[in-house]
């Protein structure tokens, strides 16, 4: 058992816009603006885990050197989403004066899609009225849910879901510096956990050493409740080939064992229909009968009665093929 006493997506945070892992593209051109001092309002959207808190961080330090604190500072608009907070917090903020002759001061807005519209109207104005002394920068997951007035006022960037490699990579640096013995297949495991995102990846990984420093593949799936992807595709086939009451039987285990909710499963299930064995237009109709289910289980639906009707079409699915 290991003794955890940092969180290592914190620990390993990129000091410098070169080491952030994925995100090349956007880390030159965040490097332009360092070189020449200057910057213009910037909007980074993307999915979460995909480097855009560590950007601005960075960026902030290559800007201002040690004393960044003092002119930088970030805000969480999914704490305080109203009006309020842009016309008290944010506003005192970007009309104060920079400090030790820095020529701007920066307030990055994490989840600011979280915004009501009236409080993205008047953050607009704010951004209009100081930007000589103060620069913004928005970052969002849905840029569609920023209105269209601060969007035109911003360089935009838009990170992507990091690749399999770019994670893996750092999965493979932190484990180095941990000196964690990590299989391939459970570093393999870690980085489909993770789909791109590079904080559920180190997170998995820490609650996986905090078990062992031997880390297995039974180890990542039971450490981030996911189950193994040969399980979910068993079950699956299971259902395609009639048994139902054992593919219903094989789900009761996945949800006990693993501790999933109907959202998860829907999820797992999703991703291995592309590994069946069955023509692609069957693929076309249970993705679309699945899309209807994960739709259901989400507006409140029993989850149980919907992930059944689900395994009763693959087993209709299943028979009709044999009939073929």
């Amino acid at each position: 058992m290991r003794e955890m006493k940092e969180i290592w997506i914190e620990k390993y945070r990129p000091r410098a816009l070169k080491e952030v892992a994925g995100q090349k593209e956007i880390t030159d051109r965040l490097q332009s603006y360092v070189r020449s001092k200057n910057l213009p309002h910037l909007m980074f959207a993307g999915s979460p885990g995909t480097g855009k808190t560590t950007c601005a961080l960075a960026l902030a330090k290559e800007l201002f050197g040690e004393g960044w604190k003092n002119n930088f500072v970030e805000m969480n608009a999914s704490d305080e989403r109203g009006i309020d907070v842009v016309r008290g917090k944010i506003k005192e903020f970007a009309r104060t004066a920079p400090i030790g002759g820095a020529g701007f001061k920066i307030i990055f807005l994490d989840e600011a899609d979280a915004l009501t519209n009236d409080a993205q109207s008047a953050l607009r104005r704010t951004m209009e009225r100081y930007s000589a002394i103060c620069r913004f920068i928005i970052s969002c997951n849905y840029s569609s849910k920023i209105i269209e007035p601060i969007q035109s006022r911003c360089a935009v960037f838009r990170f992507r879901q990091l690749k399999a490699e770019d994670v893996k990579r750092y999965l493979q640096h932190i484990a180095k510096l941990e000196k964690l013995d990590v299989a391939d297949d459970a570093l393999d495991a870690l980085v489909h956990v993770a789909n791109g995102d590079m904080r559920k990846a180190v997170n998995s990984l820490q609650v996986a050493a905090a078990l062992s420093e031997t880390i297995t593949v039974d180890v990542v799936y039971q450490t981030t409740g996911t189950a193994h992807p040969e399980e979910v595709k068993r079950l699956l086939e299971t259902a395609l080939k009639g048994d139902f009451l054992e593919a219903r039987s094989q789900l009761d285990e996945l949800m006990i064992t693993y501790g999933l909710s109907g959202e998860d499963v829907i999820r797992q299930i999703h991703k291995q229909f592309f590994e069946l064995n069955i023509p692609d237009i069957e693929k076309v109709r249970l993705i679309d009968k699945t899309g209807e289910v994960e739709f259901r289980i989400v507006e409140g639906s029993n989850e149980r009665i919907q992930l059944e009707a689900l395994l009763a079409y693959l087993v209709l699915v299943g028979s009709t093929n044999i009939k073929r």
